[in-house]
C-alpha cells in the first residue's frame, strides 16, 4: 500500500507505533511489556495489532530466530506533519491560525515557551515563496 493511502491510525494503534518509533526495531514482547506497564493489555491483542499495522503499510518486519521483530515503514515525524495538516483541514477549515488560538486557549505561555513559538513562526515566514 502507497504511504500516502495509509489508513490513519486509531488512538492504540498509534501508541503501539509510538512505541516501535522510540524502540527503532521491537519485538511483540518489547511492545506488550512498554504497553502493560501503563494498562492492563492482552499480549495476542498487541502481536494482532502489530500484524494489521504491518497489512496497512505502517510497519516492516523481519523474523530472526524464532521472534518477529517490527520497524517503522514511516517516520515518526512524516505521521505527525500529515495528522496535524488533516486536523487543520478538517477540524479548522485549514486554519493554522485556529489551531494555535485552540491550542493556546485556556493556557498560559511561560516568556521562554513564547519565544521559541515565535522563532518557529519567524522560521515558517521565511520558507514562504
Amino acid at each position: 500500500m502507497a504511504k500516502s493511502k495509509l489508513l490513519p491510525l486509531a488512538e492504540g494503534q498509534l501508541e503501539i507505533m509510538e512505541i516501535v518509533w522510540k524502540g527503532g526495531e521491537v519485538t511483540v514482547g518489547e511492545v506488550w511489556k512498554a504497553l502493560s506497564a501503563r494498562r492492563r493489555v492482552a499480549r495476542n491483542t498487541v502481536q494482532t495489532t502489530l500484524q494489521r499495522l504491518k497489512e496497512q503499510g505502517w510497519l516492516h518486519s523481519r523474523t530472526d530466530s524464532h521472534a518477529h521483530r517490527y520497524r517503522a515503514a514511516v517516520p515518526r515525524e512524516a505521521t505527525v506533519r500529515n495528522m496535524l495538516r488533516r486536523l487543520v483541514d478538517v477540524v479548522f477549515s485549514g486554519s493554522t491560525e485556529g489551531l494555535l488560538a485552540a491550542l493556546l486557549d485556556r493556557r498560559t505561555v511561560s516568556p521562554e515557551e513564547a519565544a521559541r513559538i515565535r522563532t518557529l513562526i519567524d522560521r515558517a515566514e521565511r520558507k514562504r515563496p
